[in-house]
C-alpha cells in the first residue's frame, strides 16, 4: 500500500477547509454551472470565449475541490501551540 503524504494542521485550519470545500460545492460551482449555461445560448462554442472562459473556470474549481478533498482525507491534526 502506497503511503499517502499527511497534511499537518490544527482543528481550524481543518474546519477552515471543509468551509472552503462547502462554499466551492455549494456556491461556486452551481455559479460556473450557470455561467456556461448561459454562455451556450449565445451560439457557436468554437469562437465563444465567454464559454471559454466558463470552461476554465469550472477546471479550477473541480481542481481545488479535489484537492481539499485530498487534503481532509489525510489531515493529520496537531495542537495549536500558540505560537
Amino acid at each position: 500500500m502506497e503511503n499517502q503524504k499527511q497534511y499537518p494542521m490544527t482543528q481550524e485550519g481543518f474546519e477552515k477547509l471543509e468551509r472552503e470545500l462547502e462554499e466551492l460545492k455549494t456556491v461556486k460551482r452551481p455559479e460556473v454551472v450557470e455561467k456556461i449555461k448561459v454562455a451556450r445560448s449565445f451560439g457557436d462554442l468554437s469562437e465563444n470565449s465567454e464559454y471559454d472562459a466558463a470552461k476554465d473556470e469550472q477546471g479550477f474549481i473541480e481542481q481545488d475541490i479535489q484537492g481539499i478533498e485530498h487534503m481532509l482525507r489525510n489531515a493529520l491534526i496537531i495542537e495549536d501551540t500558540g505560537d
